[in-house]
This record gives C-alpha cells, structure tokens and sequence, in this order.
C-alpha cells in the first residue's frame, strides 16, 4: 500500500455505488482493503495514481458491489472438488461407470463419495441409483452418493458397515429407504443420513484445503464475495481457519455451526461449549455467524398443511418437536449468538414462527436479527405478514427452485410449486428478506439468481410469474440487504468511502442483459478486500 495514493484505480462507464439517490458514479479508488474515493468524473481520482497503483481503465464496464450468496454450502462444493463428479452423468450406467472408474485407483475398502450438486431426473431414468445397483459398481468399498444436503443413498457394504439391518429403528425426523417389496434399497434421509455418515473418515487436510481454494474461487468467479454457509461443522470451522491462515480462503466466510441431527438442548449446549472459542475472532474475512437449526425436510420432506400430492397420506416430516426447538433455540440465544432454521413446507413455516414468537416473550429484547428464517418456501400471506410483525428475517434462494422445479412438482403439485420463494410478497411487505442459492441444491452465481427472481424461469418454464420482481430488487437481495442480514452494512454491501473494496466489475451492464445473457454472465474481475479473487 502506497502512503498518499491509491493502490487500485478503476474508470468505468458506470460504478453502481447503490447508496439510494446517488447517481452512478465514473472512478472507483480503493486503498488497501477499503474503498478511498468514487467520482462522477472518469478522471476525477487520477490524481491518486502513483507508480504503484493498478489502474483497470474500462469506459464500457458496469461496477457493482460484490454479491453475497446468504444461504449456501460452500463446504459442500469444497468436498466436490475432489469426489466423484456423477453431476455430468446422464443416465445411471454413466453414473455407475464413474464410480466405478474410482474404485478402480481407490484402495479397497476405503470410502468413496459423489458430488451432490445433481437431481435423479436428471438420469434418463428419472430416479435415484439404488445400493443393489451401486454394488454392481463396486463391492469392494462402501460407497456415499450424496443429493444435496437431505438424501443419502449407499451400498450394501456400506449398510454392513453401518450396522443397518431391516430391523434398525427409523431415528426420529428421518427415512430408511425401502423398496417395492419392503427390503432396504439403500436410502438415507435426514436424521438417517447420521448412521452411515459418522463413520467416514475426514479426508486428508491439505486435500481439503485445496478443495476449499477451488470452490472459494468458483464462486469469486461467478461475482460472488461473501458466502454465508449454513451447514458448517465445528471441524469445518477449523478447516476454513487453516484455510484463511494459508491465504486461499478467496471469499469472506460467515458460518453457520450446524445442529443438525440434534434434537435437545443439552446437545445444543454442548455445541456452544465448542463455539466459544471463536466468539471474539475478529477476521474480517472469516467469522461464526451463529446456529443452523433444520426444522422439516427438503424437497421429499417438507412439512405441509396440506398432504403430499404424490402420497395423500404424507405430509412431510418435523425434525424436532416445536417445545424441544423453542428451548434450544433460546439456549443459543441466552449464550449470545443468533440462529438461523430450515423451514420449508408452510407447516413448518408456520411452526417456526411459534417457536420463535415463544422465545421472544421468554427473552425479551432479542437483537434484530437475532432469530432468521432459512428459506421459508411456502409461506403464505398471512405467514409473511406474521414474520414481517415479529421483525423475522429471511433467506431466500430462486436457483434452488429454478433447478427442482420438476422433482417438487412430483411431490407437491404444480400449484405450490408456483407459491415457493415468493419474493414479490415479501419485498412489498418490506421484510429483511436476502437471497441466495442453497447449492448444491441450487446452482450458485451472482446474474443467475437475479435472472431466477426477475422471471421465475424453472427448468420447466415459468412459474409464479407474480412472485418476481425487478432487476434492482433482486441487486439489493444479494448486496444492501445481504450485508444487513450479517449485521455488516457498516462494512459491505454499498460501494462508499471507509467500506470494503468488495466489488465486481462487468463488460456490460447487466440491466441491459436479457434471458439467458443474464443468467450466464459473470464478471471480468471480482475484488474482495481490494484484491482481485483467482477467476
């Protein structure tokens, strides 16, 4: 950093510094990791170019602030780095082929495990593998196909390892898969997901780390500068801290510690226990953002008022029993830290926002923001206008339904399917409503999700046209309203002096893109702290 000047000057045709009523602005200088000055003028910051300064003199480029993505699984697509990429398979030979590929160079017995960013219909077959057909792959090794963050299918030796059996107890708030004839085909879901999984070994650290590298820097590539992942273990807090201290950590991390899979308070007391440590860590980079709570099931599970369209004696399934969560959640938030729950289905909406009401009468004078809602996809009129009242904040993620649209349709019917993630409601309501993608589920990228919520485009078409709304609706969503939901508008979200120097830069203005070059564009630099991420 120079003493007087700037270190990274940039000329633009327009820089979006999204402070209301601000035109745009020509000239951004950014001075170590902060912004220094913006100008109307395109030369108007010249006189703070040195011999040192990097100067990116671009009359046709858009500058806009870095987006967030406020609810996502960055540690997800780091283990994907490196596991079996059954996402480019197109049927479920080709899937059983590349699994087969590995077993070929993986010493037997040791684990094997699949990317998670893929859905069943997808394959030609339109439905998941089953462990008799991952054991034609290999009975060599136990094998882990994960999709997304709710399902798990293994193989037989798997199941052995596990001690699964056709008499193991179905934990509570989770499935044991079953075929046609009642025999175990091999399929895990939530809560159930924890038999087989704490048996697999972590993977080596440094192999790890560099899986941390490149995902941290496919989603820089994409404009993305801050990412808020919502299913972090106290093991992959660590990892992400070795990962910030070898200086590859590319995008600025808020976790989420993960009570998944618990179901009372004391476990949840143990887990804060554990957090302690990391509740003064003042990295600007990376930070505990508080506790993920999960409340009902994703898109086979979510908990509904109504029965399943697929199976009307079905309704989704509640994870915890509403008391147990109140008192849980209010344990995490006596200790100082805010909490942010999965809730779905509209019943699972609606009792959440019970167990929240609770804990505010029973802890009086919670910060803002204290207590979130993760997705709240089917929350109706009357629950959006119940969350508003109780100053409940929501994450939202369009490429979650632009990517399962199909598979929910088989599960809930096209009519709910057009209610989810409806963003118009809630931004006229004026929630503290962000947005985000809920990879691996969803696809992630900054103009792929603001294409999702300004024209509800789903794999099969548009759905809940009146749920989108504009371009500058869906900025504000990953930027200005993102850095609230962090508790970090001081900091982030604006383009404005004494902020981080989070920013993208664009070859065209994305206002003027349309239809698919909306959704595929991505930026020709993104900065973070004022450096440029690996793109």
């Amino acid at each position: 950093m120079t003493d007087h000047g700037a270190d990274l000057l940039v000329r633009a045709g327009a820089v979006h510094t999204l402070v209301p009523g601000q035109a745009p602005q020509r000239a951004l200088a950014v001075r170590g990791d902060r912004i220094a000055a913006v100008s109307a003028d395109p030369d108007g910051l010249d006189h703070l170019v040195t011999a040192a300064t990097e100067v990116h003199d671009l009359p046709g480029a858009t500058v806009l602030p870095a987006f967030d993505d406020t609810h996502t699984h960055l540690i997800l697509a780091a283990h994907g780095a490196h596991d079996v990429p059954v996402h480019l398979a197109h049927d479920i030979p080709g899937f059983l082929d590349l699994i087969r590929q590995r077993a070929a160079v993986t010493p037997e017995g040791e684990w094997i495990r699949t990317t998670t960013n893929w859905q069943e219909l997808n394959l030609a077959e339109r439905r998941l593998p089953t462990a008799a057909e991952l054991d034609r792959a290999t009975g060599r090794h136990p094998v882990l196909v994960k999709r997304g963050g709710h399902n798990d299918v293994v193989n037989s030796y798997a199941l052995r390892l596990a001690g699964i059996t056709e008499d193991t107890p179905v934990p509570a708030g989770g499935i044991i898969g079953r075929d046609a004839d009642g025999r175990l085909d091999g399929r895990l879901v939530d809560n159930a997901m924890g038999l087989v999984e704490r048996l697999i070994p972590a993977q080596d650290r440094q192999r790890r780390i560099d899986g941390l590298r490149l995902a941290a820097g496919q989603y820089a590539a994409t404009g993305i500068g801050t990412v808020r992942d919502c299913m972090v273990s106290p093991a992959d807090h660590e990892l992400l801290r070795a990962a910030r201290e070898d200086g590859v950590l590319g995008v600025r991390v808020r976790s989420l510690i993960s009570a998944l899979g618990m179901t009372g308070a004391a476990q949840v007391e143990d887990l804060l226990d554990t957090m302690e440590e990391w509740r003064y860590d003042a990295d600007p980079w990376l930070s505990v953002w508080g506790v993920k709570f999960g409340l009902d099931g994703g898109l086979e599970a979510g908990a509904t008022e109504e029965p399943y369209a697929c199976d009307h004696s079905f309704s989704g399934t509640l994870i915890w029993e509403p008391d147990a969560l109140a008192e849980a959640v209010e344990a995490v938030v006596r200790r100082g830290w805010r909490v942010g729950t999965h809730a779905y289905g509209d019943r699972a909406v609606r009792t959440l926002l019970d167990v929240y009401e609770r804990v505010q009468d029973n802890v009086p004078g919670l910060p803002a923001g204290a207590l979130v809602m993760e997705h709240g996809g089917l929350a109706g009129p009357e629950q959006r206008a119940r969350a508003v009242a109780l100053g409940i904040p929501v994450t939202i993620q369009q490429p979650l339904l632009h990517d399962t649209a199909e598979v929910e349709e088989g599960y809930w019917g096209p009519e709910r399917v057009a209610r989810l993630f409806p963003a118009r409601g809630w931004v006229d309501l004026g929630a503290q409503v962000s947005a985000g993608s809920d990879f691996p589920v969803g696809r992630f990228g900054a103009m792929r999700s603001v294409w999702g919520m300004t024209t509800r485009q789903t794999v099969i078409g548009v759905k809940g046209p009146e749920h989108a709304i504009s371009y500058e609706e869906a900025l504000t969503l990953h930027t200005t309203q993102a850095a609230r939901l962090t508790g970090e508008s001081h900091l982030r979200g604006t383009l404005t002096p004494g902020r981080w120097a989070d920013l993208t830069v664009w070859d065209r203005d994305p206002a003027n893109a349309s239809g698919e070059e909306l959704r595929d564009l991505t930026p020709v630099h993104t900065f973070v702290g004022g450096a440029a991420a690996p793109l």
